[in-house]
């Protein structure tokens, strides 16, 4: 079986899995790797931006070596290859987790139990929740849910369908280090920042195609491109910005503005600003919808992508056949 068939049959087949199951609830791989680095870390760690780089490289190269050989190992089983493909997809993305918490938090504002959504919003985003009121938990999360479709989905299937299953296996890598070591605290200010910047660029492309989706899947194409092309280079991360602008726009709310992290306050631009209404309650379960929507349109693009790059020309055909 050729290798963009595999990607297809397997990565429909774990995102049904993801569909069905969510994350898997005991030994997740992604876990796994998230100790193993933080136990490089310890052994690594100096206040200099070299050290975190051969950090990054360490441990992004490791897994994904790790992913090569097990690609390898399966290459002759059809059978197998497909299955590994499931499992590692099943794996890396986490769209119904992602639905499930940000469902869980909406539930709690429509029972008026503020307190009890503030103490789920750390599961979804690093915000303070301490410093949001109901409105604000609402708009994290409606954030939260527009940047992770593409850091937990569509990314991962992006660079699936590049590169099979060492690729699925390196994007989650990468974009788990970043949210380790990656933000600007004073221990990893240095240190982190090879991760984030290696995350910036892997995550580039997932980015705009989620953003693309967006606008196609959200019902107001127009005011989606529009905030995408007005707002999202003003946001502080080239990739959530056209993720969260695109969103914004979709949803017809405004994102951005002021928010705290750890004790930290930024003031960010507003997205979606000059059309969109504050967000409210009722958006949670509407962008919920919409990440479910670009999840899926993201599947059947990466997978006719892959299958279109891995199909024979008609020239190559022919020559084949005089041959």
């Amino acid at each position: 079986m050729r290798g963009e068939r595999v990607f297809a049959y397997g990565a429909t087949a774990g995102l049904i899995t993801d569909r069905l199951l969510g994350d898997p609830r005991r030994g997740h791989p992604v876990a796994g790797f998230g100790r193993a680095a933080a136990a490089v870390e310890k052994r690594l760690w100096r206040d200099h931006r070299g050290r975190g780089a051969l950090h990054a490289l360490v441990c992004a190269g490791s897994a994904v070596g790790a992913a090569a050989l097990a690609s390898r190992a399966v290459r002759r089983s059809p059978a197998a290859a497909v299955a590994l493909t499931a499992v590692v997809t099943w794996s890396v993305v986490g769209g119904t987790s992602l639905g499930r918490e940000a469902r869980a938090i909406g539930a709690a504002l429509d029972a008026g139990d503020v307190e009890a959504a503030r103490e789920r919003l750390p599961h979804l985003c690093g915000r303070d929740p301490q410093a949001l009121d109901a409105p604000g938990i609402a708009r994290a999360v409606v954030e939260s849910v527009a940047e992770n479709t593409s850091d937990a989905v569509v990314g991962a299937l992006v660079w699936g369908a590049l590169g099979g299953v060492p690729g699925l296996v390196g994007f989650r890598a990468v974009n788990t280090l970043d949210a380790m070591v990656g933000h600007r605290s004073p221990r990893h200010r240095r240190f982190g920042w090879a991760s984030a910047r290696l995350d910036d660029v892997v995550g580039w492309p997932g980015a705009r195609l989620t953003a693309a989706l967006a606008a196609v899947a959200g019902g107001n194409p127009g005011q989606a491109v529009r905030a995408w092309r007005a707002d999202a280079g003003r946001h502080p991360s080239p990739n959530a910005g056209p993720v969260e602008a695109a969103f914004a726009g979709a949803l017809g709310v405004r994102l951005g503005g002021t928010l705290a992290y750890g004790g930290r306050v930024e003031h960010r631009p507003v997205l979606n600003g000059a059309e969109g209404r504050a967000v409210e309650t009722g958006d949670i379960e509407r962008a919920v919808r919409l990440s479910r929507r670009v999840s899926a349109l993201a599947l059947a693009v990466c997978v006719a992508g892959r299958l279109a790059a891995g199909r024979p020309s008609a020239r190559t055909s022919t020559e084949r056949g005089r041959a």
